[in-house]
């Protein structure tokens, strides 16, 4: 039998405690940070409160109404979807992983839940990756600009909204890490603790957190020298204006001195 996984980053966010209240579907499991709902057999459904939505089993017709439906109950809701897909091969002799696909013998709920879920992470770090390269875009930018007139580009009030784009991003990856560790039931199953470790293999993302990790490195490195040669072009700015205060001081003293 074949399933497919489809994964979406709908959102900044999904209020999932009030997403949960109106909600009929049958709950597998629930804590203050997803909801994997058993919709009906080999039909699955996974909501995250960091704006992505997982299904299994779903038709075309049936994600495009959902998205209607949880609308609501999303934070900056995205015109455009980042989504990835990975298919499940059942009744294969042994586990399997290819190209964006598994071949399992007879997966429970609990291996397509840990399946779903890494899919879901997978499009977390595509999401954060596209963010962060932005970031860098903008950072190289002002440092080639830096390199050929020797000054940067960038006002109190711009250099300030740079600063807050890369400390919400950083605070956003730093809330949802443990989106990218292992479910506590892998702690205890052998099994799942294997599954988990093969698809964090197959989606790479380990490696992929870390480019992340060292793209919002450089861009902290450079937001702090642009915050530096502000400092310094404001410091010396306000040394000119005490500079030609005291000179037209001294102006006014020495033509009371010397009236006509």
């Amino acid at each position: 039998m074949n399933l497919k996984v489809t994964s979406f980053q709908l959102a900044d966010g999904i209020d999932i405690k009030l997403f949960k209240t109106t909600f009929p579907a049958p709950i597998h499991f629930a804590d203050t940070d997803e909801l994997f709902y058993i919709i009906e057999n080999n039909k699955y459904l996974y909501v995250f409160k960091y704006g992505i939505v997982c299904f299994l089993g779903y038709s075309e017709t049936e994600m495009a109404a959902f998205f209607q439906m949880i609308g609501p109950y999303c934070k900056n809701l995205f015109d455009q979807r980042l989504s990835d897909e990975f298919d499940i091969e059942t009744d294969a002799p042994a586990i399997n992983y290819g190209y964006n696909k598994i071949e399992i013998p007879s997966p429970n709920i609990d291996e397509l839940r840990l399946i779903m879920l890494n899919v879901s992470q997978s499009v977390a770090l595509d999401y954060y990756n596209q963010q962060t390269n932005s970031l860098l875009e903008e950072t190289n930018f002002h440092t080639q600009l830096l390199e050929k007139k020797g000054r940067i580009n960038m006002g109190g009030i711009k250099l300030k909204k740079y600063i807050g784009r890369t400390l919400n991003l950083k605070n956003r990856i730093s809330g949802n890490l443990y989106i990218f560790d292992s479910p506590e039931e892998t702690w205890e199953n052998e099994n799942l603790n294997k599954l988990d470790i093969g698809l964090k293999k197959t989606f790479d993302l380990q490696a992929r957190f870390r480019t992340i990790q060292e793209g919002l490195g450089i861009v902290k490195e450079n937001m702090e020298l642009f915050k530096d040669l502000l400092q310094n072009r404001n410091s010396l700015t306000l040394e000119w204006v005490v500079i030609i205060l005291i000179l037209v001081e001294v102006i006014n003293i020495l033509i009371g001195k010397n009236p006509r």
